[in-house]
Parts: C-alpha cells; sequence; structure tokens
C-alpha cells in the first residue's frame, strides 16, 4: 500500500517541492497535504511502463511536436493540495503558455494541458480506482487509462476471478465512461484515433 510518511503533518504545494528530496531514487506524492511514499515497482510495472514511453514516444514523433512526455511533471487537483505524478502524461505543450506553476516547477493545472494520463495499477489499486480516478474526472482531465496487467483491483472491477484489465476512461458531459479492454480487442483512444495497441501487447511487455 502507499506509504505516509511517519510524522504526519499537513504541507501546502509549495512546502511539498521544497522539501522534495533531490535525486531520491523513491517516489512521492502529496495527498491531501499529506505526503506519501509510493511503493517500489516491481520489474514487470517497469517494463510495461517502458514499453508504453517507447511506444507513445515513437507516435508522438510522427504526429508533431505539440505533445510531449515528461518524465516528472506533477498533476495539481482542483480541489485539494494534492499533487500526482502519472506513470505516464502526455502533455499538450500548446497549453503551457496558460500553465501558471509550469516556468518555474514542473505542476501542471489545467486540463487542456493534459490530453492523456496513464496509471499503472500496483499494490495501492485504490489510489488508481478511487482517489485519482475522481479527481481527474474533477479536473476535467480528458482520457484516463488505469492498466491493470497484474490484476490487483477489485473484483466489482476486473471480473472474479480477477483479470488483468485496462480501462479507458473517457469524460463525456462531467463523468467518465469506463471502457474496458482485454485480449486482442484494439484500445479505443479518444486523443489517438488511430491507436494501433491491444491490451495484449502491453501485458506481454511485462514478460519480454
Amino acid at each position: 500500500m502507499t506509504q505516509s510518511l511517519p510524522e504526519i503533518q499537513l504541507y501546502t504545494i509549495d512546502e511539498f517541492i521544497e522539501w522534495y528530496p533531490e535525486n531520491s531514487i523513491n517516489h512521492y506524492e502529496l495527498h491531501k497535504g499529506i505526503i506519501f511514499e509510493m511503493p517500489s515497482p516491481s520489474g514487470k510495472h517497469e517494463a510495461v511502463i517502458g514499453f508504453l514511453t517507447v511506444f507513445f514516444a515513437t507516435l508522438l514523433s510522427q504526429i508533431g511536436s505539440q505533445y510531449r512526455m515528461p518524465n516528472r511533471a506533477f498533476i495539481k487537483t482542483p480541489e485539494n493540495d494534492s499533487l500526482y505524478n502519472p506513470d505516464i502524461l502526455i502533455q499538450d505543450y500548446s497549453n503551457v503558455k496558460n500553465e501558471p506553476l509550469w516556468g518555474n516547477r514542473p505542476i501542471l493545472c489545467q486540463a487542456e494541458s493534459m490530453p492523456l494520463v496513464i496509471e499503472v495499477v500496483s499494490t495501492n489499486w485504490q489510489d488508481d480506482y478511487y482517489h485519482k480516478f475522481a479527481d481527474y474526472e474533477k479536473a476535467g482531465i480528458p482520457e484516463y487509462w488505469i492498466l491493470d496487467f497484474e490484476a490487483f483491483g477489485g473484483r466489482k472491477f476486473i471480473g472474479n476471478p480477477k483479470q488483468p484489465t485496462i480501462f479507458v476512461c473517457e469524460l463525456i458531459e462531467g463523468e467518465y465512461q469506463m471502457t474496458p479492454y482485454r485480449g486482442n480487442s484494439p484500445i479505443k483512444s479518444l486523443l489517438f484515433p488511430n491507436l494501433n495497441l491491444t491490451a495484449q501487447q502491453i501485458f506481454d511487455s511485462a514478460l519480454s
């Protein structure tokens, strides 16, 4: 599970950024003012992120320079002191001029800057299915993928018995509509309508 620091106190966004250890091998997020250390990723988890990084970097190089993939950018939630560092973030760089914090700190606040966010589910699965789902929805992020390749999520989401699943959450009239993908069915993306990718390709990347 996500672990909060032993001495619990509330931090502002600025205090968290100032506190963040430079060159730390650990990753931290701010959840409603409380600093949490993220679980150490497995090799499979990193393999999936690596596969997606290469896949989307190649795709972005083919469609122009409007989009970027920042490595350690944070998403600021609109209603509380939270900063999330997603596994994959596609940034619309044409909106960077409207980002109030980006010039000095790697923090994005506007949904227009974040057309696609992907979280690879780990042992702290409740964060991705509940907390970040709700906060990304409130932030107006158009497309959010929950990539649960190890079937950590609750049975009401991924079935009983549990099955590896990818959910593409598309924002429609202010609410996410979740579409599950398994096997070789092509994933349909709002940002990339010609996407040539299946859930199985992503699942297989954890083993290759």
